[in-house]
This record gives C-alpha cells, sequence and structure tokens, in this order.
C-alpha cells in the first residue's frame, strides 16, 4: 500500500512559532494603521528575514516549514530585503 503524503501542517512547523510570527505582522498593522509606516515596514522585513535565515541555519529543525530548505530560505531573506527596498526607494523618489 503506497504512504499517502501528510498534510504540511499536520506534520510541519512549530504552532508557537507560527503563532508568533502572526502576531508580529498584527503589531505591524497596527502601527501602519498608527501612522507608522517605516516602522511597520522594517517589521515585517525583518520578520521574514528572520525567518529566512532560521530556516537556512536549522534546515530541517526549523520551526517555519514551507517547501524546500532553499525555497524557505530565499523567499524569506529575499522578501524581506525588497520589501526595504521598495520602501526606501519610494522614499528616495517622494
Amino acid at each position: 500500500m503506497p504512504k499517502h503524503p501528510f498534510v504540511s501542517e499536520n506534520q510541519e512547523g512549530r504552532p508557537v512559532f507560527e503563532w508568533s510570527v502572526a502576531l508580529v505582522t498584527l503589531i505591524a498593522i497596527l502601527l501602519a494603521a498608527l501612522g507608522y509606516a517605516m516602522e511597520a515596514t522594517a517589521t515585517l522585513a525583518v520578520t521574514s528575514i528572520v525567518c529566512g535565515v532560521l530556516r537556512l541555519a536549522l534546515r530541517e529543525r526549523s520551526p517555519w516549514k514551507v517547501r524546500s530548505v532553499g525555497f524557505d530560505a530565499a523567499i524569506g531573506i529575499l522578501f524581506g530585503l525588497g520589501l526595504l527596498l521598495v520602501f526606501l526607494s519610494i522614499g528616495i523618489i517622494v
């Protein structure tokens, strides 16, 4: 009998870490709503970069797993850097 692949949510990740990231995201939303766009952007960017670096450093023991180590790390780190670059470039233009 072939093995059925596990659903990622049941076998991967750590709920405490995932809820922590959700809480930080809510804090960033609150900061943005209060008019602190730079702080909100920095919060999201740093969170994303930290998640990417954790995935890269801890590999299979990482609390944050979506796809492969390389994919998760690249998405996390590059999203964070891209978010910062877009925010800074808008500041330079305006």
